[in-house]
């Protein structure tokens, strides 16, 4: 780069304002004509500006000055080298989201890079310009966009190149809506083991870079800090240091979905292994909370946004049941094919099997030979469960209806308006069914005549599944809040997470079990809320427990399945899958059931967690198993309802 400067020594400078900045009419090298400043910064300016070697159009670029009046020679030194290396990899890539490099020189001390001129705005002018929340759908696309030219610097031969500076203000949006990645000036290539500065941004640069480690997985962690910056418009540099969990996106922001609050979370891990194993993990996350979000809104409590981070594709359903039947001998009694993928929860009375689909309708299944009976079709997804009372059956949808439908042939008996989508599954008792909405109330409505008795106001929308003891009724919402009311609506007593409360609440010993996004299990009084004791887990946890006599069990997004002790909460016992828990563990005859992201469901003893068989499905599994008559009946996202031999 030296040789190559040296031939470049040329050319006069003319007038600078008081400030320093270069005038506008200033020539570079006899060949760049400055317009005007595009912005300024602590070690020089950017300008707009003509190249005069196209003399018959119009070819404007970018001209970054870099003003050295450093006084000590070897801090002088550092900063040239810094800039050289800056043109030196640009020199070397090629991605459309990077700008293109033109030229390199050095006029009286001072040292400019020649690039392309981006049209658009950055990201910190984005967010200081709006005066609302960005749409989740453009954080999304623009997170994909980022992922997408990470995957190019860190996959970057001869050698990986870490950004380190990933920050609002250092992503531009051009005019036809395209992430551009600017600034490389701290960019670095990468070598495993190796330590350098302590060098970034405050607020957004990772823990380990504090320390001189720059790696990919620091790329990650700050993208996650510029996305939680965008989707809550709370600037980390002003809060802080890595205090992302203390400051959670839905409380900021609730329309923000579940599943990209995880994404967001899995890439702000303090430590780097727990975050996404690289960049095109962490962008099939996103694109499959994209996915979901053109179909159908996914449940919180059976996402499975981060399979790609924890588990890779499943074999197809003919493969897996293979590959069940030779390593574990457990083969389906039947299998039931609907037409899109089964999260919830089936529900299995009289003989049927009753489960919800997101193509949008309930099917009704015959339980011993899996055929076909009648199904119903919503306006809406249907992320919840059903649930059966007398001789009808019940379903929330997302086009904000509760449908009461009669068991036996399907049809509508009644329809309850709430005022937002219902993900939350319903809980019959005393005539009644209570169900959450995301209009933020829990709803009590008679199951004969589908009218409202009651409904208690929550903080947030409720999508946690109620639990009913006695007068009383237990939930959670997403602001994080678990309330107790009484039959009249009225809050005996409320508790406080520090995440969201999608849980549905499980009750024993005297006790109320919760799982929270903010990665705890919870124990508290059911008389009067107080906390008896709290376990924290390695990832958020949506799975709602399960108590058995004297033990709780519980799933978390880390990919276990825990066991304790329901008074002192002392932790029996671990299972490990390799992915997501977020179903709800089954207790039934000595065995505990679950299913995980990885494709699996799984028996294990209750006892001691020792694994008794598994079987593979052909897509991951969020769905709880449930038990009818010695066979579990469990959906998975390939479409089908299995029912297996206990």
């Amino acid at each position: 780069m030296r040789a190559f400067d040296t031939q470049r020594m040329t050319g006069q400078i003319a007038g600078r304002n008081p400030e320093g900045q270069l005038e506008p009419g200033t020539t570079l090298q006899n060949r760049y004509l400055i317009l005007g400043i595009l912005g300024v910064g602590g070690m020089g300016s950017v300008y707009r500006a003509r190249d005069l070697h196209f003399p018959n159009v119009t070819k404007l670029v970018a001209v970054k000055e870099m003003i050295n009046m450093a006084p000590d020679p070897a801090l002088r030194e550092m900063i040239v080298r810094n800039f050289e290396r800056e043109a030196d990899i640009l020199a070397t890539l090629s991605h459309p989201a990077i700008p293109k490099i033109y030229d390199y020189f050095t006029a009286e001390d001072h040292s400019y890079l020649t690039q392309e001129l981006i049209n658009g705005k950055d990201l910190e002018a984005m967010l200081n310009e709006s005066s609302g929340f960005m749409p989740e759908g453009q954080v999304i696309e623009w997170a994909v966009q980022l992922c997408e030219v990470l995957s190019y610097l860190h996959g970057h031969t001869p050698q990986a190149i870490v950004f380190r500076d990933m920050k609002p203000s250092n992503v531009m949006i051009d005019d036809r809506g395209h992430v551009r990645l600017i600034d490389f000036g701290i960019a670095k290539g990468f070598q495993a083991g190796q330590r350098g500065t302590m060098i970034g941004t405050e607020g957004y640069s990772p823990p380990e870079q504090y320390r001189g480690e720059a790696s990919p997985a620091g790329d990650l962690y700050a993208l996650g800090a510029t996305l939680h910056h965008l989707l809550t418009k709370q600037d980390p540099r002003l809060e802080p240091p890595f205090s992302f969990n203390e400051r959670p996106i839905r409380k900021a922001n609730p329309s923000v979905s579940p599943e990209l609050d995880l994404v967001v979370m899995t890439a702000l891990a303090y430590n780097a292994s727990d975050r996404f194993a690289a960049a095109p993990t962490m962008r099939e996350a996103l694109l499959a909370v994209k996915n979901k979000a053109t179909t159908a809104a996914a449940t919180p409590a059976k996402s499975a946004v981060i399979m790609a981070h924890t588990a890779p594709p499943p074999p197809s359903p003919t493969e897996a049941t293979k590959e069940a039947a030779a390593a574990s001998e457990v083969v389906p009694v039947w299998a039931f094919e609907c037409e899109d993928e089964v999260r919830g929860s089936p529900l299995v009375v009289e003989g049927v099997v009753y489960v919800g689909c997101y193509d949008q309708n309930l099917y009704a299944i015959n339980a011993d030979a899996g055929k076909f009976l009648w199904k119903y079709a919503t306006e809406g997804g249907l992320a919840a469960s059903p649930a059966f009372h007398g001789n009808y059956v019940f379903i929330g949808s997302e086009d904000k209806r509760l449908y009461c439908l009669t068991a036996k042939t399907g049809r509508i008996s009644w329809t309850y308006y709430a005022d937002a989508p219902i993900r939350g599954t319903g809980r019959v008792a005393h005539e009644h069914i209570f169900f959450g909405a995301d209009d933020s109330y829990l709803h009590a409505v008679n199951v004969q005549t589908g009218r409202r008795a009651w409904r208690a106001e929550a903080t947030g929308p409720v999508r946690s599944t109620p639990a009913v003891n006695g007068e009383r009724v237990f939930f959670g919402c997403e602001s994080g809040e678990m309330y107790c009311v009484d039959f009249s609506g009225a809050i005996k007593w409320r508790f406080k997470a520090k995440r969201a409360v999608t849980s549905g609440p499980a009750l024993g010993d005297d006790l109320v079990f919760i799982g929270s996004m903010d990665w705890a299990v919870y124990a508290l009084e059911a008389a009067s809320g107080w906390a008896v004791w709290r376990y924290r887990t390695n990832k958020p946890i949506v799975s709602s427990p399960c108590v058995n006599r004297t033990m709780v069990y519980v799933g978390s997004a880390d990919g276990a399945l825990y066991a304790f002790e329901t008074r002192s909460g002392k932790m029996l016992w671990r299972f490990e899958t390799a992915g997501q828990v977020n179903s709800s563990p089954l207790f039934y005859n000595g065995a505990v059931y679950f299913s995980s992201v990885d494709g699996h469901l799984y028996s294990v003893d209750a006892g001691n967690g020792k694994l008794r068989w598994k079987f593979r499905s052909g897509g991951p599994m969020t769905s709880s198993p449930v038990e009818a008559n010695g066979l579990i009946y469990v959906g998975s996202t390939d479409h089908k309802v299995y029912a297996l031999t206990a």
